[in-house]
């Protein structure tokens, strides 16, 4: 029988006592999320939130001209379309594929009575869990500005790998140089110089849009503060700010066959 990825891989899933979570499980569905899928554009209402397992999702700012950059990249570590349990319904930020993979989607109207109101409580885990994670989110966004701001373009692509590999379960990227100049909002030429570096030193393999990631600490040790600032307040706000509250969960890795989710 043909198995499925267990929606557990994607952390925030992972954090959910049972009782939340059987809650959401009728309602979440498995998409494929291909390279360069539009989830969401500007100023559009959601109708769903999305919660990847092994793909990536940058928001970006797209300029009047066409001219992008990356605001957030978001993976199995959260779920895309904050806006619609904050209330907003939508925001000038689109979101594309980044790195194509699959997720599990959840209708708006599930999602925001699940938010109000869990197993009959007031508010359950799940509350408290997505607003979390929606400040770690706006952390990531602020940086993302002072780093783009005050740092070189070497320390940028640096954060960017391992914000990327946080979210994904392997040390491979798919990814061509024009791709990661638009997310940075940078011209090809630095990032193929930058990329290089980071080559010529022994910390990632690239070839053809194939980025290997080789030496994880060196990156680290060559990324400005960014990175660090970013991961510390995402783990203080999700993984360890909900440990406490959540009851017992399932394993957040694996799959689960079908019809047995």
């Amino acid at each position: 029988m043909h198995s499925v990825p267990n929606p557990r891989v994607n952390q925030l899933l992972a954090m959910l006592p049972d009782e939340d979570y059987r809650q959401l499980l009728p309602g979440l569905e498995l998409v494929a999320l291909p390279l360069g899928q539009v989830i969401y554009e500007p100023g559009i209402p959601m109708d769903h939130v999305y919660f990847p397992i092994d793909a990536i999702v940058s928001l970006l700012y797209v300029m009047e001209d066409g001219a992008s950059a990356e605001i957030a990249v978001v993976g199995k570590d959260g779920v895309v379309g904050v806006a619609l349990f904050m209330g907003g319904e939508t925001t000038p930020s689109q979101a594309v594929v980044q790195s194509a993979g699959q997720a599990y989607r959840l209708g708006a109207r599930r999602l925001k009575d699940a938010f109000r109101r869990v197993g009959g409580r007031r508010q359950g885990v799940l509350h408290d869990l997505l607003l979390r994670y929606a400040q770690a989110l706006l952390t990531q966004m602020a940086q993302t500005a002072v780093c783009n701001r005050h740092h070189t373009l070497d320390q940028q692509l640096c954060r960017w790998l391992l914000l990327s590999l946080d979210r994904l379960p392997s040390n491979h990227l798919v990814m061509t140089q024009e791709l990661i100049a638009n997310m940075l909002g940078v011209r090809r030429e630095g990032v193929t110089e930058a990329a290089g570096k980071l080559q010529r030193a022994g910390l990632i393999k690239y070839h053809r849009g194939h980025i290997t990631v080789l030496d994880r600490a060196g990156l680290e040790a060559r990324s400005c503060e960014c990175y660090a600032v970013v991961k510390r307040e995402c783990d203080r706000l999700v993984l360890q700010g909900t440990s406490a509250k959540r009851g017992k969960t399932g394993s957040p890795t694996g799959t689960v066959r079908d019809g047995a989710r």
